[in-house]
């Protein structure tokens, strides 16, 4: 039995409220990010959109995964977050809704990258905004890191070049 990827079943809208599908990332490296507006973390927003620019030719991309479960850092609506993204840092990589990435409200695109531990061994829920899960071209995940790792660290950039499409 294959493993599963973040293809299989999950559906989730884009930040429009527009269906996103997910099999759209079939093929590529992509850094699924939750992400906030609020936060003291939200700087990485620059990063992870220089880090989408400099890999995105090469079968990269970011997703962003706007979340207001930690300390209410993330309270607009989506029209808010994305003007707040656009207008702040620049942000041209893709967006989901807003969901819940732990507890009974978990969405099912969590339910399976929270399972992947990270370099010290923790698996299980996300922790605080700006965690950040490497999914490989084929979905599945490959490396998961702490919110406090930058998206350009040499840990992360090492991992997404080791996942790119040949």
């Amino acid at each position: 039995m294959s493993q599963p990827t973040i293809y299989d079943d999950v559906q989730i809208a884009d930040l429009r409220g527009e269906p996103l599908d997910l099999d759209r990332f079939r093929g590529t490296a992509t850094l699924v990010v939750n992400v906030a507006s609020r936060c003291g973390l939200t700087p990485q927003y620059a990063v992870l959109e220089q880090i989408h620019a400099r890999y995105a030719d090469r079968g990269f991309t970011v997703l962003g995964v706007p979340c207001n479960q930690f300390g209410g850092q993330e309270p607009g609506s989506a029209e808010e977050i994305s003007e707040f993204c656009s207008a702040t840092y620049g942000v041209t990589f893709p967006m989901t809704e807003k969901v819940e990435v732990n507890g009974d409200g978990r969405h099912p695109l969590y339910q399976g990258l929270t399972t992947e531990p990270d370099a010290e061994g923790y698996a299980g829920d996300i922790r605080w905004n700006f965690e950040k899960f490497l999914v490989g071209p084929d979905g599945v995940v490959r490396a998961r890191f702490g919110p406090k790792t930058q998206p350009d660290a040499p840990e992360v950039t090492a991992a997404i070049e080791a996942a790119l499409p040949a």
